[in-house]
């Protein structure tokens, strides 16, 4: 299989960089083979950024380009997250970004709760290493760990504390592609992040 980092635009390689902390958690998913995903998936794709991180975002499951490029959130959806970090003022460079599952569902279909439960362990991992002050959950599957039974469109920015982290529930960036008038509620949301994060204490561990 041929390395994605290869084909990759010059500006996505960067993301590339793995952690140390993270290095064991890369090559265990990589070679994951605990759901049907396993099957269909070109690439894997754990996650990008630096741990620790003070802001974490946690999407929902790799589309088509992700799976080519082993990155998340790559495609239309990545480049208006691009977009809303630059609201705040941050980049991707700088902001831990994952999925509750790490390989494409066919079709980007939604993943279901056995492909969930099975990178639960995964994202539990990566909470911990990545100690946020605030988690944006975007869509309602990331949602669902914090908030369920919930609705995300009565429960879109409003923060609840696990622990010591402040948890946000957002749209996914992919429904605001599909809904313009999504774009400025999801601006709206983020513009709420910086305050969560200089509220939020830096010494405790977050509650996965």
């Amino acid at each position: 299989m041929a390395d994605p980092r290869l084909t990759a635009p010059p500006a996505l390689r960067p993301l590339y960089e793995v952690p140390a902390v993270a290095a064991d958690l890369y090559e265990e998913v990589a070679d994951c083979p605990a759901c049907i995903l396993a099957k269909t998936r070109t690439h894997t794709v754990p996650g990008s950024g630096p741990m620790p991180a003070d802001l974490m975002l946690i999407g929902e499951g790799p589309g088509q380009r992700e799976d080519e490029l082993g990155l998340p959130f790559v495609g239309r959806s990545g480049q208006f997250l691009d977009e809303l970090l630059g609201t705040i003022g941050r980049s991707r460079q700088d902001v831990y970004v994952t999925n509750v599952v790490k390989c494409r569902p066919p079709g980007n279909r939604d993943p279901e709760p056995a492909e969930i439960a099975a990178c639960r362990g995964y994202l539990d991992r990566q909470i911990t290493m990545v100690r946020p002050r605030v988690i944006a959950t975007l869509g309602r599957f990331s949602m669902a760990r914090w908030f369920p039974g919930e609705r995300i469109s009565s429960i879109h920015g409003r923060a609840l504390r696990a622990g010591s982290t402040w948890v946000v529930p957002m749209y996914h960036p992919a429904a605001a592609l599909r809904t313009g008038s999504l774009r400025e509620v999801m601006k709206q949301d983020f513009q709420q992040i910086p305050a969560l994060l200089a509220s939020a204490p830096a010494d405790e561990a977050p509650r996965p």
